[in-house]
C-alpha cells in the first residue's frame, strides 16, 4: 500500500525548496509510485491544499508552537503543514489519524526529536477544537494575506487596482479549477459527446457564455478516455476558450498566434475557423512545438503550421494574415488555482515583464496589414501588465485603434475599463484570471 502522506512530503519539499512545479511533481509521484486514482486523488488534495493555504497554515502553527517558523527544520515543518492541514481543512480525515500519521512520518524520515514537538502542536490544535485567530479584520491586507494565504505586496497591489473585488478574487483562488474543455466540432457536437462522456459515467456541465464549452469531473485518467485519444475535445481553461473567440478567426484567414504553446488558442482558432486557412503557431521553445503539433494531429487539424521563433526579436517577421494572437509571457498571478507555488517566489524578475510585453506587442503589431486584428492577453491580473501596456502602445502607435469587445450572452465584466479591454476574475465564472484587449490597424504606420 502507498504511503501517500510521505508522497506527498517529498512532493511539497521538491516544490518549496527544489523550485519543482506542483502539476509535474505531482504526476511524476503518481507515475513512480503506480497510484490508484483514490491515492492520486488524496495526494493532490493534500499537496495543493498546503501549498494554496501555507501561509495560513502558518499562522495557526505559529498560535500553538513556542518555536519560531523560521526556527522550525524545514521537514518537520512539512510535516506540520500537513498535520494542521487535515486537521483544519479536510473533513474527511479523523483527527486521530491526522495527529498520529504526522507522528509516524516522523519517524519514518528519522525526525525522532520532532516527533514529540509535532504530537503536542497538533494535539493541542484538537483540544482546543481546532480553533484559530486571523488578525484583526481592521488590519485588512494582513487579514486577507493570512485568510487567503497571499502575500501581502500582493493583496496590497490588487486593493490598488481591484478595491471590494479583491476579496473576491482571493476566493477565486481556493481549490481545484475545473476540467473545462471544448468539443472539437470537426469531429463531433457538443450533444453527441455529451452523450458519449455521460454514457461512461462522467459529469457534464454545460458552460452558459461558450456555445462548445464543457467541465467535465470524474473523469479519471483523460488517456483513458476514446473520445479524449480520438480527438474529440481539448483541455483549455473557459477563459482561455474567450481569449480565442474575442479574436474571432474565420474560415479561409490566416492567422498568427506568436506565443502559441501549448497550443490551445491556435486548435480552438483553427476548429472554429472549421480547418481551412492557415494557423501558424509558434513558440520560442522548439521542445514545445511537438506538444502543438501532437495535439493537433490527435484533432485532425491540418492548417497549423509550427516554427520556432522569438516574438521580441525583430529579425524574425510573419507571414502576411489578417489577425494576430499575442498572449504574452506574464507573471501568471490569474492561475494561483493551478499553480499555488507561485504565490510565494520572490526571484520572478516580474517588473522586468511589462518591457518584454510591449516589445512583443509592437514587434508583432509591425507585420499586421491595416484592418487587421491584434488581440493581446494576458493570464494575470497585475494593471502594469495588462492596460498599462495597452495603454502605452495606443499612445505611441496611432496606426492603431481600439476594437471593442463583443461579449457574448451570458458573460458580463466584473469591473470598470474600456470596452476593448476584459479583464475576468477568478471566482466569477469559474475561471482562470485573464486579460483580453482588441485591438485594429486602422492605417500604414507613418
Amino acid at each position: 500500500m502507498a504511503d501517500v502522506r510521505k508522497i506527498a512530503f517529498e512532493v511539497i519539499d521538491r516544490v518549496l525548496y527544489e523550485d519543482a512545479y506542483s502539476a509535474i511533481a505531482i504526476n511524476l509521484a503518481v507515475k513512480e509510485n503506480v497510484l490508484n486514482p483514490l491515492d492520486t486523488s488524496f495526494l493532490s488534495a493534500l499537496v495543493y491544499g498546503v501549498l494554496e493555504r501555507k501561509l495560513t497554515l502558518e499562522y495557526i502553527i505559529r498560535q500553538y508552537s513556542s518555536i519560531r517558523i523560521k526556527k522550525i527544520e524545514k521537514k518537520t515543518l512539512i510535516i506540520l503543514y500537513l498535520g494542521v492541514y487535515q486537521l483544519i481543512f479536510m473533513d474527511k480525515v479523523p483527527d486521530s489519524a491526522a495527529v498520529n500519521e504526522s507522528v509516524k512520518l516522523c519517524k519514518k524520515l528519522r525526525l525522532y526529536k520532532s516527533a514529540g514537538f509535532v504530537n503536542a502542536i497538533l494535539r493541542n490544535l484538537v483540544r482546543a477544537d481546532k480553533q484559530y485567530k486571523l488578525p484583526d479584520e481592521k488590519d485588512k491586507i494582513k487579514y486577507l494575506s493570512v485568510k487567503y494565504s497571499c502575500p501581502e505586496a500582493l493583496v496590497e497591489e490588487w486593493l490598488e487596482q481591484y478595491s471590494d473585488k479583491t476579496e473576491i478574487i482571493l476566493k477565486g483562488f481556493l481549490g481545484r479549477p475545473p476540467l473545462t474543455v471544448r468539443v472539437n466540432t470537426l469531429k463531433t457536437t457538443k450533444a453527441e459527446l455529451t452523450a458519449a462522456l455521460t454514457n461512461r459515467g462522467i459529469t457534464v456541465e454545460n458552460i452558459s457564455f461558450l456555445e462548445n464549452s464543457l467541465h467535465l469531473s470524474h473523469t479519471g485518467s483523460l488517456e483513458q478516455i476514446p473520445e479524449f485519444r480520438d480527438g474529440h475535445f481539448f483541455v483549455e481553461d473557459a477563459a482561455s476558450q474567450l481569449c480565442a473567440e474575442m479574436l474571432g478567426a474565420e474560415k479561409g484567414e490566416t492567422i498568427c498566434d506568436v506565443c502559441s504553446a501549448p497550443g490551445g488558442k491556435s486548435f480552438y482558432s483553427a476548429i472554429r475557423m472549421e480547418n481551412q486557412g492557415a494557423v501558424y503557431s509558434y513558440d520560442l521553445h522548439r521542445h514545445k512545438l511537438g506538444l502543438i503539433n501532437d495535439g493537433a494531429n490527435r484533432l485532425g487539424i491540418d492548417i497549423i503550421k509550427t516554427a520556432q521563433r522569438d516574438a521580441a526579436a525583430e529579425d524574425a517577421p510573419l507571414p502576411e494574415c489578417q489577425r494576430i494572437l499575442c498572449d504574452v509571457p506574464c507573471s501568471g498571478l490569474g492561475i494561483l488555482r493551478r499553480k499555488p507555488e507561485i504565490r510565494y517566489k520572490t526571484d520572478t524578475n516580474i517588473d522586468i515583464l511589462p518591457k518584454l510585453q510591449y516589445s512583443i506587442l509592437c514587434m508583432s503589431a509591425s507585420y499586421l496589414p491595416t484592418d487587421g486584428i491584434l488581440v493581446y492577453s494576458t493570464c494575470t491580473l497585475r494593471k502594469s501588465e495588462n492596460a498599462d501596456v495597452i495603454e502605452r502602445f495606443l499612445s505611441e502607435h496611432p496606426d492603431f485603434a481600439p476594437e471593442p469587445l463583443n461579449l457574448p450572452d451570458g458573460f458580463e465584466r466584473q469591473i470598470e475599463e474600456d470596452d476593448h479591454c476584459l479583464t475576468i476574475l477568478p471566482g466569477v465564472y469559474n475561471t482562470d484570471g485573464f486579460f483580453i484587449a482588441k485591438l485594429r490597424r486602422v492605417k500604414d504606420a507613418d
